[in-house]
């Protein structure tokens, strides 16, 4: 069963590996020794954990598990009338089995109820866009290389 539960300190390497692999592509262009892409991907998580908890400070930062094993990283901010995605990651092995699917979907109910719409930046080349247009999500939006994606009921 997929479930979420609060991300704790002892969490901390999981979120890490997670987000290391979301990565993985670009790190191999460079070319680098894995000490280099090692501090490279501890500076960036760091940079980034630090952006969304000052720029989300009341979101829910999630850890996603299946049958107790955590395979993925969800974090959602509760604002006025909208319900943002901050982030949404699986690890490799759990993408594209219908996890992500899942996890919007019961957003959706939930933001459907309570009157709401759901938004989420993604990068222009992520391939879990199809996902999100399936969903009905739509672009409103560009901003460098990502692009503002909203759903409403």
């Amino acid at each position: 069963m997929l479930e979420r539960r609060p991300s704790r300190p002892d969490d901390e390497a999981f979120l890490r590996g997670v987000y290391a692999s979301t990565r993985a592509n670009e790190i191999s262009l460079f070319g680098w020794h894995s000490s280099q892409a090692e501090i490279f991907l501890r500076m960036q998580f760091d940079a980034q954990d630090r952006h969304y908890r000052a720029a989300y400070p009341d979101a829910r930062f999630d850890i996603v598990e299946l049958d107790g094993v955590a395979i993925g990283r969800f974090y959602v901010a509760r604002l006025p009338g909208m319900t943002h995605v901050v982030d949404i990651s699986l690890l490799p092995p759990w993408r594209g089995q219908g996890h992500g699917t899942e996890l919007l979907r019961g957003l959706q109910r939930d933001a459907a109820r309570d009157g709401a719409g759901i938004s989420m930046h993604v990068e222009g080349s992520n391939p879990a866009q199809r996902l999100y247009e399936r969903l009905g999500f739509r672009v409103t939006g560009d901003a460098g290389p990502y692009k503002m994606l909203e759903w409403r009921a």
